[in-house]
């Protein structure tokens, strides 16, 4: 039956997008932007710009009843000290939105990811640095140490959108727009040298190109537009070719092997390491042996205990701690990817004591009939453990866990996840392996609350 309410439909508020505001820009927030107030009190989150500084902001998005306001710094009136000019063209309002802070010094970008991980602690877990047992750094990682105006490149694994004529280049800021670029400043260089920026890429959504560390390895992968036939794939460089297509339903693409290797091989902790094709590894060269040392170091693996290894991707930490367990000790590992588990139990086939197991932790942890363990490493999706997946660990009374973060808020919510289950950090440790982003990965080491208050 028709409904007959005939009241009148609210008419939609007005876009206040490409209204200007000169504002005295405040502190920074999560997300690559700061926050500042215009003199009739809307609030406005600035991207381009610095705390302290004087700018004309661009709405870029809201409307006339918004709670708050996004902009662009378009013209900078008092300039902070930490501002350097942007090394890179496309690090500009409306264009690229891959990096946030190359208008900073290096120092002053560590200083506000530092200061966006406290407000992240404090408001959501409740806990001061101190508290948490941080000392409010977040640190460089050795090897990207350059000058102000200089870009280190970092980045192994670029993913390229397509534009409708062919041209490669990345997505703008909180859009599917893509910027044609002719240079990624961050991408490491075996990736540059590769070329994929100077190619006709029509027909394809997108090129990943992958180059591996500690091998000579390099990998293009390629997901089509509908049915639109691959390219002859002529490259700068030997390269391996993929062609991937969504799986639906399932959340994971399948690829096929076009040309050369379906695998790259990378190299940390003194093992190499089998990643397929679209497979999860660290993007900064440097980040897998960093964060290998940084969790052994934190949980102390002694010989003969049991450890498990949550969202083990393709193995690293359980291979580090079956490596310093020795012959007695046991590692059960846990992955929702199979490819990844495919990868996973071939690098580790020479540890008859560590097991794989393929599904999600809190389906899979629960049917393996653990009840204790010595250590736990987790290193989690974007969104974080939650509370489920800790309400699942906690009980296994591990002496230690080791919490692998790659957003201070997800970390900052599971802390108070552990804080309720019975776990206190003992300490945490910030590293900057996305220079020029505002992300930054944390490594958490907790233990027994009983054990934290003595």
């Amino acid at each position: 039956m028709a409904s007959t309410d005939s009241s009148p439909t609210a008419p939609a508020a007005a876009s206040l997008a490409g209204q200007e505001y000169e504002v005295e820009v405040g502190p920074v927030a999560h997300g690559g932007h700061c926050v500042a107030r215009a003199e009739d009190g809307r609030v406005l989150f600035v991207r381009h710009t610095l705390p302290g500084e004087r700018v004309i902001a661009r709405v870029t998005e809201g409307h006339e009843d918004s709670r708050f306001l996004r902009a662009d710094a378009v013209t900078v009136l008092e300039p902070s000290k930490d501002r350097v000019p942007a090394p890179c063209p496309y690090a500009a309002p409306g264009k690229c939105g891959g990096c946030d802070w190359q208008h900073a010094k290096p120092g002053a970008q560590r200083r506000l990811k530092g200061e966006v991980l406290a407000e992240q602690l404090r408001k959501l877990a409740g806990l001061t640095p101190e508290e948490a047992g941080w000392d409010g750094t977040v640190e460089p990682v050795p090897g990207d140490k350059v000058a102000p105006g200089e870009v280190p490149a970092w980045r192994t694994r670029v993913q390229y959108a397509i534009d409708e004529d062919g041209r490669a280049g990345l997505r703008k800021h909180r859009s599917h727009e893509v910027q044609p670029i002719d240079r990624c400043l961050i991408a490491a260089e075996a990736v540059t040298e590769l070329g994929v920026e100077a190619r006709d890429w029509s027909g394809m959504a997108s090129v990943e190109a992958v180059a591996a560390t500690g091998s000579s390895d390099r990998m293009v992968v390629l997901t089509p537009r509908g049915d639109a036939r691959l390219p002859l794939v002529e490259l700068d460089r030997p390269v391996s070719v993929m062609r991937a297509e969504e799986e639906r339903g399932r959340g994971e693409q399948t690829l096929h092997r076009v040309h050369g290797r379906a695998f790259v091989r990378e190299r940390a902790d003194g093992r190499t390491w089998r990643v397929s094709g679209g497979g999860f590894w660290q993007v900064h060269h440097q980040a897998a042996g960093v964060l290998v040392d940084a969790v052994m170091r934190g949980l102390t693996p002694r010989k003969g205990e049991s450890a498990l290894d949550l969202y083990c991707g393709a193995g690293l930490f359980a291979g580090a701690l079956a490596d310093r367990m020795g012959e007695r000790g046991a590692v059960l590992g846990i992955e929702a990817s199979k490819r990844a588990v495919g990868d996973a139990r071939h690098n580790l086939a020479d540890f008859p004591r560590v097991r794989i197991e393929h599904g999600t932790v809190e389906r899979v942890l629960p049917r393996t009939g653990i009840t204790e363990t010595d250590l736990i490493v987790l290193d989690p999706p974007r969104a974080g453990a939650g509370r489920a997946v800790i309400r699942h660990i906690a009980p296994l009374g591990a002496r230690r866990i080791a919490y692998v973060a790659c957003d201070p808020a997800a970390l900052a919510r599971d802390l108070a996840h552990f804080r309720d289950a019975g776990y206190l950090p003992r300490f945490i440790r910030a590293f900057d392996l996305f220079p020029m982003t505002h992300h930054l990965e944390c490594v958490a080491i907790l233990e027994p609350a009983e054990k934290r208050q003595r």
